[in-house]
């Protein structure tokens, strides 16, 4: 038998640790961290033990992957699906959507994240990350951002604020209201993205995408893009 070649290799090591990932969210998501080993992991996805430890350092960094590549996907399915458009107030709307939603949705499973984000390791640099990273980067472009590398990250701690306040414990706060403090930021309508069922909370303004982006630096949060200039 031949050797294989090595693009093969790579799609096969590939394939492999996209399987230890999907295991990492099924089996915290249903279990929770303490209780999900790394031989567990293993197990649901077919691999050998030694391999996870040959792609990620610990356990903690192997689930921040994993949480990352969910929401890269799920991310990503929101700004793609049908009817697909390029327009960045509804691009906004979906990216805001789907990061409550995994909030909501999964509590462990994202609960988990984000405490082990405060941890002292923090953000880990890895290809899932990285992977949402740009998707984010390209939504807060589209929006029409003038200055894409200090209102990407501020989108950033926004969402990952809004994902802590509905996971707190003992005191959430009602999605609703979190996102419509977050499309009034952005100057996006309500019925954009996937509007939750009952409507905006009482005394939250439906405003409409002609409010022009929000751009950090800007007290009144609404300016023109360079693309209307």
């Amino acid at each position: 038998m031949s050797p294989r070649s090595p693009s093969v290799n790579e799609e096969l090591r590939r394939k492999s640790r996209e399987r230890i990932l999907q295991a990492t969210v099924e089996l915290v998501d249903t279990r929770g961290y303490e209780a999900t080993t790394l031989g567990d992991i293993a197990e649901r996805a077919g691999s050998a033990r030694g391999l996870i430890s040959y792609y990620f350092p610990g356990k903690r960094q192997l689930l921040q992957s994993a949480v990352h590549r969910l929401m890269h996907l799920t991310l990503e399915e929101a700004l793609e699906r049908a009817p697909r458009t390029d327009d960045g107030h509804e691009r906004m709307a979906r990216a805001i959507d789907a990061i409550l939603g995994l909030a909501a949705e999964r509590p462990t499973l994202m609960r988990t994240h984000m405490a082990g984000i405060l941890q002292a390791e923090g953000f880990v640099q890895c290809p899932e990350q990285q992977r949402l990273a740009f998707l984010l980067r390209d939504t807060v472009t589209r929006y029409g951002s003038e200055d894409v590398d200090t209102d990407y990250p501020l989108l950033r701690a926004l969402l990952m604020g809004a994902v802590v306040a509905v996971l707190l414990p003992g005191a959430p706060m009602p999605l609703a209201r979190l996102r419509s403090e977050l499309f009034h930021r952005y100057g996006l309508d309500w019925e954009a993205g996937a509007p939750p069922d009952g409507g905006p909370p009482d005394g939250t303004p439906s405003l409409r995408p002609s409010a022009g982006p929000r751009v950090s630096g800007h007290p009144d949060h609404s300016v023109q893009s360079s693309k209307s200039k």
